[in-house]
């Protein structure tokens, strides 16, 4: 061969790149063996130069900076990366159902403790020791709201239909002085009470507005706890299997064994190998995306037509109107019940009209300048507004997954940066379609081989769990109640519970 023929081809050989075995075997490893240090192992298996690579199991057999041990310690890393990467991506999920949950919680409970002491104030000071005489009828009313709202079994159709029974007794005993009545008497006048209606209208009204905001409450308190306890469980139970290892060890630590330690994936590369190690969990999207759209509309009902601060201030006045309202038709509604239930004996010690509430002073409640500050610091439309802030970027999350973990600058190279990033053999394109979302569309994921026969079952419970609360959301959107179902996600207890962390 010509002398300048052969000096020109090994010319152009050299500027392109190629290198000799001999060549690429004497190339340094200083760079792959600081990474490798830095993250906290020793560097005594780690080659000083590059070595032949028929030793690898999971990158490409070329000329390496890594022996096995290193190979197997990297593919490990590789899955911790991972699991930290859904770590850090889901703490927004968990902080702001934790969160939010603590905050409406302790809100609610001391909305319903601020009524309390409103009613006993103003009663007090209204009705004085016909007030007080009388106190726990009006204290079972707000033991039995409470135990609601913590997730008791309880009825507030008969909450309230036993709350009317037993304060028409004692009301009719008041302004019937002059009679004296015995508990048979009195069973008689509290059977009659639906026909007779003798707080009017006062009844049904107060029952519809506090049962629609309980329920609104009680929904949204329990779903938040159940948001929170579900992103617990799904992180915990996510892990990466071998062919899921395999395909993060060969996007994030490969380039490292090749001597190229500054190497980003690809971002197609690294969306199909996010998309099969995620491809159950993208399974979660519709239901998902349900869960928050319910408790996105339970919230915005809770400060319209389902008002909780004002259901709850509004039950000292209503119940005071009611008992005006008896006391102003008190002589036709004593002849009515004579009538039904018989005559009574006379008292033998007549009352005084002040004891009998004749002097009553005028009612009043809060001015909206007066309106209390709760514990939680806030109002119910400052709670609100700052929840749908936090639920609008929740929608996709799980399905958004892979390209959220693929547009971070430490996982992936930018999807602008396609002619020089690793492709999974080498720095340069990556050819590949990115394969669809969710388990079927992973049948032809090239980097991830994933067995969509086998949907995974604890996804499938969690997908189950969702539909369950969504169900009980959408009821209470409707101001519906429905018998409540404790929610146990894999064993954690108390996620379906009102209470406070």
């Amino acid at each position: 061969m010509d002398t300048r023929l052969l000096v020109w081809l090994c010319t152009i050989a050299a500027l392109s790149g190629t290198r000799s075995p001999a060549a690429a075997a004497g190339r340094s490893c200083a760079d792959t063996r600081q990474v490798y240090s830095e993250k906290g192992y020793s560097t005594s298996t780690a080659p000083v130069t590059q070595i032949s690579g028929e030793h690898l199991r999971l990158c490409p057999q070329d000329y390496t900076c890594c022996s096995s041990q290193m190979e197997e310690t990297l593919s490990l890393q590789s899955e911790r990366d991972f699991l930290k990467a859904i770590e850090d991506n889901s703490q927004f999920l968990l902080t702001t159902f934790t969160q939010r949950h603590r905050r409406f919680d302790e809100f609610f409970r001391e909305l319903i403790d601020l009524s309390e002491k409103s009613m006993n104030q103003m009663f007090t000071k209204t009705y004085g020791r016909l007030f007080t005489q009388n106190t726990h009828v009006f204290q079972e009313l707000f033991v039995e709201l409470r135990r609601y709202y913590s997730g008791g079994s309880v009825s507030l159709t008969e909450v309230f239909s036993d709350f009317w029974s037993g304060l028409v007794e004692r009301v009719f005993s008041l302004v019937n002085p002059q009679y004296q009545f015995s508990d048979d008497y009195l069973e008689c006048v509290s059977k009659h009470t639906e026909q007779l209606q003798p707080f009017g209208d006062v009844p049904r009204k107060l029952r519809v507005q506090v049962s629609r905001a309980f329920i609104a409450a009680r929904a949204l308190s329990q779903g938040l706890a159940f948001g929170r306890d579900m992103v617990n469980t799904a992180k915990k139970q996510l892990t990466a299997d071998s062919e899921c290892v395999r395909g993060l060890m060969r996007q994030w630590y490969c380039p490292l064994c090749r001597g190229l330690p500054f190497l980003r994936p690809c971002h197609s590369l690294c969306l199909n190998v996010m998309k099969g190690c995620l491809a159950n969990q993208a399974e979660l999207d519709t239901e998902w995306n349900n869960f928050i759209d319910a408790l996105y509309v339970v919230s915005e009902k809770l400060e319209g037509p389902f008002n909780f601060e004002l259901a709850a201030d509004s039950i000292s006045v209503k119940v005071s109107e009611a008992i005006m309202h008896m006391q102003e038709n008190s002589v036709s509604i004593s002849r009515k019940v004579f009538q039904g239930c018989g005559n009574p004996s006379p008292a033998r010690n007549k009352r005084s009209p002040s004891e009998s509430g004749g002097n009553r002073k005028p009612f009043r409640t809060y001015t909206p300048e007066e309106k209390p500050t709760t514990a939680a610091g806030t109002n119910l439309d400052r709670l609100v507004t700052e929840l749908k802030e936090r639920l609008r970027p929740m929608r996709s999350f799980w399905v958004s997954l892979p390209h959220t973990i693929c547009n971070d600058e430490r996982m992936a190279a930018d999807v602008t940066n396609e002619d020089r990033c690793w492709n999974g053999q080498t720095r340069g394109r990556y050819l590949p379609d990115v394969t669809g979302n969710g388990l079927a569309s992973q049948i032809n994921n090239p980097e991830v081989e994933v067995d969509i026969a086998r949907p995974d079952v604890k996804v499938k419970q969690l997908i189950v769990d969702l539909k369950v609360v969504t169900n009980k959301l959408k009821h209470a959107e409707r101001g519906q109640d429905i018998n409540f179902i404790d929610i146990i996600i894999s064993g954690e207890e108390g996620s379906g519970s009102g209470g406070g962390d």
